[in-house]
């Protein structure tokens, strides 16, 4: 992924990386153009076949400042929300945050906001309109824009409502990929170097504030993936199959 929450889990790695926004990862992953990539946790739950590097996630143990709704009004009351196209698990989550509460907005999908890097909420939003934004984004909205729009943080929406991490992020492989264990033991070993200098990462960061960064990384993110992080996956599948998102079935997580 292309975003700033991934740079912990890629920075150094010794082969080729390509990168691109999640929503075109998973189809890459899913066509059996990649082999390995870093997407969104609900293209594992739609096709299952993959197997996870275990230990290994982007998650948020409460707010995590970078998956927001953008509003102006109060969430009850919107009528519309435009979706960022680029990420499966947020839309996905949105709707099931939403259906727990009662709330059937209408959603309307949009091309904008995917690849740009200027925010895209025009100042104009009315009450009853929202957009849903992720990433580099989001973080750039809340931080030019922090006293024009609310920001209803869909991490800390989730936390509240069930004392769990929500996972965002996963390392997938393909089924019969060659030597996987080595893969994912490299994979390990990048994160825990990286998180490890942490410091450094942040000091080559060119597009974002360092302070800022620090927070990010050290408050809002957690790079785990361990039983509650697990957990937190089932119950965002069993709330996805709930509402209609996925069909039921046996998720039984393949770790490498």
């Amino acid at each position: 992924m292309k975003y700033l929450n991934a740079r912990p889990l890629i920075r150094g790695w010794a082969g080729e990386v390509e990168f691109d926004h999640p929503s075109a990862l998973c189809k890459r992953l899913a066509n059996g153009e990649l082999a390995v990539a870093l997407v969104s946790s609900f293209e594992f739950l739609r096709n299952p076949i993959y197997r996870i590097v275990n230990g290994v996630s982007i998650s948020s143990d409460g707010p995590v400042y970078s998956v927001v709704v953008a509003h102006r009004g109060d969430i009850s009351e919107l009528k519309e929300i435009e979706l960022d196209p680029a990420s499966q698990t947020a839309v996905n989550l949105l709707r099931c945050l939403l259906k727990g509460l009662g709330l059937n907005p209408r959603f309307v999908r949009t091309v904008e906001g995917s690849t740009g890097c200027q925010p895209v909420v025009p100042r104009s939003l009315p009450d009853t309109k929202a957009r849903l934004l992720i990433g580099d984004q989001a973080i750039r909205l809340r931080q030019e824009y922090a006293k024009e729009f609310h920001f209803w943080d869909l991490g800390q929406q989730w936390k509240q409502r069930f004392g769990l991490p929500f996972v965002y992020a996963l390392w997938l492989v393909r089924p019969k990929v060659a030597d996987v264990k080595t893969i994912a033991n490299r994979l390990r070993a990048l994160r825990n170097e990286n998180l490890m200098n942490l410091d450094g990462l942040i000091a080559d960061e060119k597009d974002f504030n360092h302070q800022f960064c620090a927070r990010y990384y050290r408050e809002y993110l957690r790079f785990n993936f361990g039983e509650k992080e697990r957990k937190g996956l089932r119950t965002f599948a069993d709330l996805c199959v709930k509402h209609g998102l996925l069909e039921k079935c046996h998720l039984a997580l393949d770790l490498v």
